[in-house]
């Protein structure tokens, strides 16, 4: 049985990690472009917080025996950001090998204690992804993002998850480069307050219209970048596009998008609420397969939610 497959006939969902980005610039202090956690890479104070960061998660793993989605910090590594970080697209792919080969040290470094711990090349929109400036074809979306997908596949990742994504098009056409690189994929679209895409799609409908326009590619679909309350209700009717909904991670904060960008304080909102609402949602998604965190959390977040989960403390 592969690692994959391990995933997805798993009885306890996996755990991930909470907000990166919050953790490397809200608490720990550095300091990127674009909040480009990628960047940091050449860094070795950076790469040593991002070992004590991921080794935080993992012995919360560890301790609830669970799998682990080790995520490349990569989400600003398509090279449409090139110009934005001030780098060259060569020198960014450069940056999203490095990532990977960072992945792989960790993983080896913990793999004789937990398992499996699958290897996830994170690829993010090639714009805001608060408020997308223009919307991509799926072909646009293919050639753009193929680049930094070529790179994971030569890289060894086991597969890819694109996080924050705020349309169809760029969805589908990040599912279509996987699938031509033979990467199983995730995608997690994000919402706005109302439960809606930043473009006013339901999450319904831009699930079904990716999975047209990608032939099914995706392994599952999750959400991420908004507060239970942003979302949960979409799930409770229990339509048949829930099925395909495998994760879940989720903002400390009940902000809006555009507060949460103004914002100059973190707001880790309450860990304990937060694990009881992914409990509460968990009903609701008989595929559930990983847990995690997004904006605004850190391990108490993903401990809170691993404690209803997975059946015992783990904080």
């Amino acid at each position: 049985m592969t690692m994959i497959d391990r995933l997805i006939s798993a009885e306890r969902p996996f755990l991930a990690d909470g907000g990166l980005e919050t953790t490397l610039f809200f608490i720990d202090g550095f300091e990127a472009p674009e909040f480009a956690a990628i960047m940091l890479m050449d860094d070795p104070t950076a790469r040593a917080a991002l070992d004590r960061y991921f080794d935080r998660f993992l012995a919360m793993t560890e301790r609830a025996q669970a799998g682990f989605i080790l995520d490349t910090n990569t989400w600003r590594g398509c090279v449409g950001w090139a110009d934005k970080l001030g780098v060259s697209e060569t020198d960014l792919i450069r940056l999203t090998r490095a990532a990977v080969g960072f992945a792989h040290e960790v993983r080896d470094r913990w793999q004789h204690r937990v398992s499996p711990i699958i290897l996830n090349g994170v690829v993010g929109p090639s714009g805001d992804g608060y408020a997308p400036e223009t919307e991509l074809d799926a072909a646009a979306a293919e050639a753009l993002h193929r680049p930094q997908i070529a790179a994971f596949a030569e890289e060894g990742v086991d597969m890819m998850s694109a996080i924050t994504m705020t349309h169809v098009g760029e969805a589908a056409g990040i599912a279509r480069a996987a699938q031509a690189f033979g990467l199983p994929v995730v995608i997690s679209f994000t919402v706005e307050t109302d439960g809606r895409l930043p473009n006013g799609e339901t999450i319904g409908a831009a699930i079904e219209a990716t999975d047209a326009k990608s032939g099914g590619a995706p392994l599952y679909y999750m959400v991420n970048c908004a507060h239970p309350d942003h979302f949960r209700s979409a799930f409770e009717a229990g339509e048949p596009w829930v099925r395909r909904v495998g994760g879940l991670r989720a903002n400390a904060s009940r902000l809006s998008h555009a507060e949460l960008d103004a914002a100059e304080t973190l707001d880790d909102g309450d860990p304990l609420e937060f694990g009881r609402l992914h409990a509460e949602m968990a009903r609701y998604l008989p595929n559930l397969r990983v847990v995690g965190g997004c904006c605004g959390t850190d391990h108490r977040h993903v401990g809170c939610v691993s404690e209803h989960l997975h059946g015992q403390a783990v904080a």
